[in-house]
């Protein structure tokens, strides 16, 4: 069983999808594994720390030649693979829905490719969830970059000179990467708040000491998606939340957006019209601009000024921390091969219900129902 190890070429990305931790890990379950030469340079390991961990190192072809299976970060350009083995597997975060074109290229070359972000949300593969990883550090790192851009101090400072009050922050969308934006926010020392359409985080809030705003009059929301996924609102409820935002928002100082659909462009959710009523010098974190952004006139990787409002299209927050978020993926991916190894067989044997869920292509053709719908 050989596993290659790809260096990422995508622009801006600096992850790598194996540390010399993994890399041990895969050679204790037997198998042999190569790593592209520069893989991990930009996530600060260096291709030495990878041949002591007992990997090989070479070129993209040497890497590739024989491979059992491919792990990465982004999909890879389907063009720049050749050589591995027949029947390989294709494990990374694949972006199914916004680069089907290139799922159907992996399909042709007989790539069995498994999206990483498809991951059933259930117990056992908690372990396995790559969006659930790098949204934790995502959020965390949106408040820090809130803070960079922010003109004033977080927590209240009492000096001599007078009193500075504490920045009052806003988070919309308590999933993941917004429970963990509320936690750095409070430790900071800013004033929180936080909503979501589903009515199962409230108490998620609360924990964290935040404020809950919750639209309460509305009922019937269809906010409770499958998976624990937020799902589309009613209209009517959509026009209760804008409603309350829009009296709330004028108040806060800070925003971070993380709302997210899957398979959908990401909900509006806050206004041009929102936007003016904020003071100047506010700032907004749109975590969701790559997804179409949840605030109207953000743009991934582009920070604007509208209204006197700073806004930061957020564009893969997880990047900007490659060594932590690098280390979480890896042992995602690890935790995902080494529970179906097979010892006998010396490689993992997918079962249905996982299996079924993150593999895309399998024979030549595109077999996930997600994609087939």
């Amino acid at each position: 069983m050989r596993i290659a190890v790809l260096k990422e070429l995508a622009p801006g990305e600096t992850r790598v999808a194996a540390t010399p931790e993994t890399i041990k890990k895969f050679i204790g379950l037997g198998a042999e594994v190569s790593v592209e030469s520069g893989a991990g340079e930009t996530a600060s390991i260096a291709d030495a720390d990878y041949a002591a961990a007992g990997a090989g190192i070479g070129s993209r072809a040497e890497t590739l030649k024989g491979a059992n299976i491919i792990l990465g970060i982004q999909g890879p350009d389907p063009k720049s693979l050749s050589g591995y083995a027949e029947g390989a597997w294709l494990a990374a975060g694949l972006n199914p829905f916004g680069e089907r074109a290139r799922v159907d290229a992996y399909a042709k070359l007989g790539l069995e490719a498994l999206a990483m972000e498809f991951m059933p949300r259930i117990t056992r593969a908690q372990s396995m969830d790559i969006l659930s990883s790098q949204a934790n550090l995502s959020g965390y790192k949106a408040v820090l970059m809130a803070a960079s851009a922010y003109g004033r101090a977080f927590p209240m400072m009492m000096t001599a000179a007078g009193t500075v009050s504490a920045a009052k922050a806003f988070v919309m969308g308590v999933g993941v990467a917004g429970l963990q934006a509320i936690a750095t926010a409070r430790r900071l020392g800013a004033q929180v708040s936080a909503t979501d359409v589903r009515s199962a985080t409230k108490e998620q809030i609360l924990s964290l000491g935040a404020k809950p705003i919750f639209v309460e009059s509305v009922a019937g929301i269809e906010g409770e998606g499958s998976g624990g996924y937020a799902t589309e609102m009613s209209d009517e409820y959509k026009a209760a939340q804008a409603e309350l935002v829009s009296s709330h928002i004028a108040k806060q100082d800070i925003v971070i957006t993380t709302a997210l659909i899957p398979g959908r462009p990401a909900p509006r959710l806050i206004s041009d019209a929102q936007l003016a009523t904020m003071r100047a010098g506010s700032v907004i974190v749109d975590m969701a601009a790559e997804s179409g952004g949840n605030v109207e006139g953000s743009a991934p990787g582009e920070t604007k000024r509208i209204h006197g409002v700073t806004v930061i299209g957020a564009q893969n927050i997880a990047a900007l921390m490659p060594a932590d978020t690098s280390a979480l993926f890896s042992r995602n991916l690890f935790n995902f091969l080494s529970a179906f190894w097979d010892k006998e067989a010396g490689r993992p044997v997918l079962d249905e219900e996982i299996g079924n869920a993150v593999r895309l292509t399998q024979g030549g053709k595109v077999v996930n129902e997600r994609l087939l719908g």
